[in-house]
This record gives structure tokens, C-alpha cells and sequence, in this order.
């Protein structure tokens, strides 16, 4: 993936992309409020994972986008797929047993490496 996409994606939408990964449209807001409470409560989880701006971070509106979030840091990235899992567990969680399973398995590997690369002096 080149510098550019890298960076047009984090031009993107928080809200939109989460929406996307729900199989929601931007112009389908309906549900809006819901999902921002989803995405601010995991902004929580990663803020308290030393992931992220120490002062946190949240959002009201599909105006925040991934990059006053990230802030260049290409290591963030994980970021985003973490986020959609984390809210469609919250918003739409699976009936599969399976298929939840799969998904927190997911959301367990991508904590610990988030957290792993945000405080790279602790020993595991």
C-alpha cells in the first residue's frame, strides 16, 4: 500500500468507515447516535491501552476522521479494524457462537499488539 492510500484513507470518516464495516451508509443516520456512543466507548478501551492521544479522544458527528485520530502514526492502522469489530459486538453482535468466537479472538489479538506496540518498554 503506497504513502498515498495511506494517507487518503485516514482522511476518511470514523463514523462513516465504522458504518461501512456494519453495512451501513453515510446516508442511512438513523442509527447514528447509537453507533457514537459504540465508537466513543471504545476510544475509552484504547485510551486506557496507552493507544491513541493521552488526553483521549471522542467524537460527535461523521466530521472526525481517522487522521485527527492516528496523526501520521502508520502503526495505528489496526486501528480501524479493531474499532468496526468492537462495535459490531456492541451494535449487531452475531448469532453465531462461531462467529463471535472468531470475532473476539480478533479483537484479543489485535489488543495485544496495539497495546504491545504502545508501550514497547513493558516485558511480556
Amino acid at each position: 500500500m503506497s504513502v498515498e492510500t495511506l494517507k487518503e484513507n485516514a482522511m476518511e470518516s470514523i463514523l462513516d468507515s465504522v458504518k461501512a464495516m456494519l453495512g451501513i451508509t453515510p446516508e442511512q443516520t438513523h442509527f447514528d447516535q447509537d453507533i457514537i456512543m459504540h465508537i466513543n466507548s471504545v476510544f475509552v478501551i484504547l485510551q486506557q491501552m496507552g493507544v491513541g492521544p493521552k488526553e483521549g479522544f471522542t467524537i460527535t458527528d461523521s466530521s472526525a476522521t481517522w487522521d485527527e485520530y492516528i496523526n501520521g502514526n502508520v502503526n495505528l492502522q489496526m486501528v480501524k479494524s479493531y474499532m468496526g469489530l468492537r462495535v459490531k459486538l456492541l451494535f449487531d453482535p452475531p448469532t453465531s457462537s462461531g462467529y463471535m468466537d472468531c470475532i473476539k479472538q480478533q479483537i484479543a489479538e489485535f489488543e495485544w499488539r496495539m497495546y504491545a506496540s504502545a508501550n514497547p518498554d513493558n516485558t511480556f
